[in-house]
């Protein structure tokens, strides 16, 4: 995850870690203009690079959202 913008890959990093739930919960809450107070630093345009960054990295599990226990 490196966008070249170290507050971005901060968020992404914050937003992965507390699984993809939280992940689909943040994208539906970008897609839907609502207020996310994790990324509410960020500029319009780092939002937007968020979003897709996110939709980007949950393409991976083909809207799956089951991980392995650990």
């Amino acid at each position: 995850m490196l966008t070249n913008d170290n507050q971005i890959d901060s968020c992404l990093e914050n937003i992965c870690n507390q699984g993809c739930q939280v992940v689909n919960q943040i994208i539906n809450q970008l897609e839907n203009d609502q207020t996310v107070d994790i990324i509410e630093h960020l500029t319009t345009k780092q939002k937007i690079r968020l979003l897709q960054e996110l939709k980007d990295i949950m393409m991976v599990y083909s809207g799956s959202c089951t991980y392995p226990e650990r």
